[in-house]
């Protein structure tokens, strides 16, 4: 509500109530500090035994189908992908150009979107 046309005075202050205590929950809620062990331990357990069984499967596919890309892509989606390393990291590592790279992972990508999509095609069946 930008303006007051002068009517309905109490609707208009209990709204600009409303809103000022909106405002003031809000901004306490990101200022508190959960301190509950049960919510740090919430945060920390481990997944379900068959979340992790499927994570471990997607790692698995994953690490196959960049084995199965040729060099250069293959030890690159190797590092970005599996290994999760930063672009930089990959740099300092390999020593090669960053725009190098930066292809390399893009070319990796589409190949790698086509062995996933040819692995589930196989799989469906």
């Amino acid at each position: 509500m930008a303006y007051f046309d002068g009517g309905n005075e109490r609707a208009w202050l209990c709204r600009i109530a409303t809103n000022k205590c909106l405002d003031y929950l809000k901004r306490a809620g990101r200022k508190s500090v959960p301190t509950d062990d049960e919510y740090f331990t919430a945060i920390a357990a481990p997944d379900s035994v068959e979340e992790t069984m499927l994570e471990d499967e997607v790692r698995q596919k994953l690490f196959d189908c960049c084995n199965s890309l040729k060099e250069p892509y293959k030890s690159v989606a190797l590092d970005y992908y599996y290994n999760e390393m930063e672009i930089g990291e990959i740099v300092h590592k390999t020593g090669k150009n960053i725009k190098t790279l930066q292809t390399q992972i893009y070319r990796a990508r589409g190949m790698l979107r086509k062995l996933y999509g040819k692995e589930d095609i196989g799989h469906g069946s």
